[in-house]
C-alpha cells in the first residue's frame, strides 16, 4: 500500500512539474504541454502567496527565485499617458496611431523550441496597457460595460477621463496584454518561453525608450478555478481591447507583465543607454 501511495504522488508530482522544467533540447507543440486539462492550462511556476509584500516567487530557469516588484517612475508615466492621450487626439481627427509608443511593446522570451524552430529566443510586439487596482477593477469594468455602445468619440472621451485619474485607478506595478492565438491545439513561441519561463522583457520604440524586465502571469479566461479577481483581471483586458476593436467570440488569455525593473533605454543621455532606473542603483 505505502508503495502504491508513492508511486500515485510520484506521478501528481510529474504532472504539476511538467509545465515548469523542460529537456534542453525538447521541441514543443501544444499536446506536448501536459498543463492542459480539459481544455484550459493551468500555470504552475508562479507563487503569489507573499504578494501583499510586493514578493512573486516564480521558477526561472528551473530554479524557484524570488523578485520584488518595484513601480514604474514619474517619467514613464508621464511618457506613456500623453502618448496614449495625444493617440486619442489623433483618433477624432480621423488620423491613424503612430506605431511608436506605450501600445506596442516588444516583448522579448526564452524557454524552449517549438517544433518549427531552432530557437528558444523569441520577440513579438503586442498590444500594452495599465491594469486597474484591484478595489478599482470592477468599477472600471463596470463603466466600460456602460459604455460599450456609445458612439467612438463618446468612448475616446471615457478612456481620457481613466486617464486624468490614472494615479488613483492604475496599479503602477504592472502592464497588461492578451495571448490572442494559443488554444489546446496550438501554441505560439511566446507562449510557450512564458508558461515554461515565466520572465520577460518588454522594450518600448519611441524617444524616451525604456525597458521593462518582469515576471508573466498568465490567466486562462476557460479556468474555472480562477479567483474572483483573476476573473475580473481576464474580463477586464478583454473588454478594453474590445472597446476599440469590436465584439470577439471568444475571450483572450490575459498576461500581466509584474515589473520588477526599469531601464532607461534612450539614447544619447549620459544617463540613458540602457540605465537601470528602478529600483534605484546604489
Amino acid at each position: 500500500m505505502k508503495g502504491k501511495i508513492l508511486l500515485i504522488l510520484s506521478a501528481v508530482l510529474i504532472f504539476l512539474i511538467s509545465c515548469t522544467q523542460k529537456g534542453v533540447d525538447k521541441k514543443y507543440g501544444a499536446k506536448d504541454l501536459t498543463c492542459w486539462q480539459d481544455g484550459y492550462f493551468v500555470q504552475e511556476n508562479i507563487d503569489m502567496s507573499q504578494y501583499d509584500n510586493k514578493i512573486i516567487r516564480a521558477k526561472v530557469d528551473g530554479k524557484w527565485q524570488e523578485y520584488k516588484t518595484v513601480d514604474v517612475p514619474d517619467a514613464f508615466i508621464k511618457w506613456n499617458w500623453d502618448a496614449r492621450l495625444e493617440t486619442m487626439e489623433r483618433f477624432r481627427d480621423h488620423q491613424p496611431p503612430k506605431w511608436a509608443g506605450p501600445h506596442n511593446g516588444i516583448v522579448a522570451t526564452y524557454g524552449a523550441m517549438r517544433k518549427d524552430t531552432q530557437f528558444k529566443l523569441n520577440n513579438a510586439v503586442k498590444g500594452m496597457g495599465f491594469l486597474p487596482r484591484k478595489e478599482k477593477i470592477k468599477d472600471l469594468i463596470k463603466m466600460l460595460k456602460e459604455t460599450n455602445d456609445n458612439s467612438f468619440p463618446a468612448k475616446l472621451d471615457t478612456l481620457t477621463s481613466i486617464y486624468e485619474y490614472g494615479r488613483e485607478i492604475f496599479d503602477l506595478n504592472k502592464q497588461l496584454s492578451l495571448e490572442l492565438y494559443t488554444n489546446p491545439n496550438f501554441i505560439t513561441q511566446t507562449f510557450l518561453n512564458q508558461i515554461l519561463n515565466p520572465v520577460s522583457t518588454i522594450v518600448f520604440l519611441d524617444i524616451p525608450s525604456y525597458k521593462l524586465k518582469t515576471v508573466v502571469q498568465l490567466f486562462d479566461p476557460n479556468n474555472p478555478n480562477l479567483t474572483e479577481y483573476e476573473k475580473d483581471v481576464v474580463e477586464y483586458v478583454n473588454l478594453v481591447h474590445s472597446y476599440f476593436h469590436g465584439e470577439f467570440s471568444i475571450k483572450f488569455v490575459a498576461v500581466v507583465y509584474h515589473i520588477i525593473e526599469v531601464y532607461d533605454n534612450s539614447p544619447g543621455s549620459k544617463d540613458a543607454k540602457g540605465t537601470r532606473i528602478m529600483p534605484k542603483l546604489p
